[in-house]
């Protein structure tokens, strides 16, 4: 963690008075402290001098963004990255409402990050001053914690907390308001030292419990999830599930949690989920969840574990003791994150004895023949999702990153594609459109060595398409493949089933991409067939600058496995 420079005051017993500095300088010496590496922004007058406090902070690198929302969401992805709060600076009102799909995101996907927003002078508050909003009220149901800075001289104390609370437990996000008379008032007060997260561990009881009640299954499964694994945590996961020879289900979009090449991993909980995979759940007579909270979307609806007691005997690993208990009364509830956690999995014993092995490699089996690449329609016209999944499942290097939004586009990659390590995908469990892009830019800074591939649909890409030049300004060189089917894909398939032949708001009137692209300083080139893919591909990994791929697909084509007319 970032220690504190020798030129900031010295919080030690003894030593003289601290000088007295400006809010906006205390709290990016804040931020320095905490080990702030980068901040996400779009400007606001709100903060001028938090702006002009970076701007004699060069060790803090500063992201200036083209919609708050994709600041917000740059980052959520740069938390999930890190381990480490994900900073991002909006402006009050209008700044702060486009901000907060970042905090739902970062909620929902257990993601540390803390939104700042400038706020009006405390002396215009209560009257719908220009701006004025109650951050309380907006954010309190959405953030782990939410205040507003009175004082100048509260600003370390203030900032401390919010990391503390940010990555403590379950990780999320905290909004801090910064009134703007607070952050040009002076103060002289002490900086505190850097944050130290609070991570439950589990006890000797609770392993030996665990390991009781793996022994007397006949048909175990683990789902795992959760946020902050490490590379670490994943190799001492893999340990425990290798030495006892477990199938692992992966929760909506943590399919990086365990190498989906393993043998032990079996397949993602997720929207189109394999129909095999389903039953298993309902078939195991024990379920390990570790890491993951359990949500509708890994359960089916509820219907894969019945609340609020399973059929299925049920272990819960979590590092928020509010979430053991909160749907599924579990037969045994361990609060631990996801460090200590997968260090009590690794240590645990193997048994002599495993009944369960056939289990295990046919549910292996299952999964493999669910994402055997399969031939396209007989009439598919456009580019082929599957084969350049395929293309990309085969030629990617383990450590590259792939980021995604929501739409229909997405379930060829979820199925088809196979993670390797941890921090490797980037996708929000809420299913926010337009994550795909910031993410990938976040991304790019973050790890600049690595592979970075953002999907997006036509209508995803178009939530955020101007950050294009965003990455163009800051050098991050993603390649982004836009699926263009001319329509909200999701919706229509909706809209198809609940009211046939009855189109209506859900076609999409799209851009010209390629001359898009180009436009914002990116590399272009548009693909009406899978035939060019490899070779197009190549020359956007080469470009030296941003690349976009444009792949016109078949409509008809919803998913990997329906057409719309069906």
């Amino acid at each position: 963690m970032t220690q504190p420079n020798a030129d900031l005051p010295s919080s030690s017993a003894g030593t003289p008075a601290p000088a007295p500095r400006s809010g906006g300088r205390i709290l990016v010496d804040a931020l320095r402290i905490h080990g702030t590496e980068r901040v996400f922004c779009v400007p606001g007058e709100s903060f001028l001098d938090v702006l002009d406090a970076l701007h004699d902070q060069p060790a803090i690198d500063l992201i200036v963004c083209k919609h708050e929302g994709a600041a917000a969401n740059m980052a959520e992805a740069d938390g999930k990255l890190s381990g480490r709060p994900g900073i991002c600076f909006v402006t009050r009102g209008p700044g702060a409402t486009h901000a907060s799909v970042g905090v739902h995101i970062a909620a929902q996907d257990s993601t540390p990050m803390i939104l700042f927003v400038g706020q009006i002078a405390r002396e215009h508050r209560g009257r719908e001053a220009f701006q004025e909003v109650d951050y309380a009220a907006m954010f309190g149901g959405m953030a782990k914690w939410v205040a507003e800075i009175d004082d100048p001289a509260r600003i370390p104390e203030l900032v401390a907390r919010a990391f503390q609370v940010a990555t403590s437990g379950r990780p999320g996000p905290v909004v801090l308001a910064l009134p703007e008379d607070v952050l040009d008032g002076d103060a002289a007060c002490r900086d505190t030292g850097a944050y130290r997260p609070v991570v439950a561990s589990p006890s000797a009881a609770d392993a030996a419990a665990l390991a009781e009640l793996l022994s007397s299954a006949q048909r175990p499964l683990v789902i795992a999830g959760g946020a902050n694994w490490r590379d670490e945590d994943a190799a001492a996961f893999a340990r425990f599930v290798h030495a006892w020879d477990l199938p692992v289900a992966c929760a909506f979009r943590r399919q990086d949690v365990l190498d989906n090449r393993d043998p032990h991993y079996v397949g993602h909980l997720s929207l189109g989920v394999n129909p095999r995979l389903a039953e298993r759940v309902r078939g195991a007579d024990l379920i390990v969840a570790f890491g993951t909270r359990l949500g509708d979307v890994a359960t089916d609806g509820y219907t894969l574990l019945e609340p609020p007691r399973p059929r299925q005997r049920l272990v819960h690993i979590h590092a928020d003791a509010a979430e053991l208990g909160r749907v599924y009364q579990p037969d045994l509830a361990i609060h631990a994150g996801i460090g200590p956690g997968a260090a009590m999995l690794a240590g645990l014993p193997a048994p002599a004895t495993i009944r369960w092995r056939e289990w295990t490699a046919a549910a292996r089996a299952d999964h493999q023949g669910f994402v055997s690449p399969a031939s396209p329609h007989a009439d598919a016209t456009g580019v082929d999702m599957t084969a350049v999944v395929d293309h990309l499942n085969r030629t990617l290097p383990d450590d590259a990153i792939v980021t995604n939004g929501a739409g229909n586009y997405a379930v060829w990659l979820h199925r088809y594609f196979a993670y390797r390590r941890p921090r490797t995908q980037l996708a929000p469990t809420c299913g926010a459109m337009g994550y795909g892009l910031p993410a990938a830019i976040s991304a790019k800074l973050r790890h600049p060595e690595r592979t970075v591939v953002c999907f997006a649909g036509d209508g995803c890409f178009q939530m955020y398409p101007q950050e294009l030049t965003t990455a163009a300004a800051v050098g991050a060189n993603v390649v982004v493949l836009v699926v263009n089917n001319g329509m909200y894909g999701t919706i229509r398939m909706h809209q198809e089933r609940r009211y046939p032949g009855r189109v209506s708001g859900t076609g999409i009137v799209n851009p010209d991409f390629v001359a898009l692209a180009q436009a914002c300083g990116a590399w272009a080139e548009r693909l009406t067939s899978a035939d060019g893919f490899a070779d197009a591909f190549a020359r956007a990994c080469a470009a030296g600058r941003p690349a976009l791929l444009e792949l016109c697909t078949d409509p008809r084509q919803i998913t990997p496995a329906m057409r719309l007319s069906q």
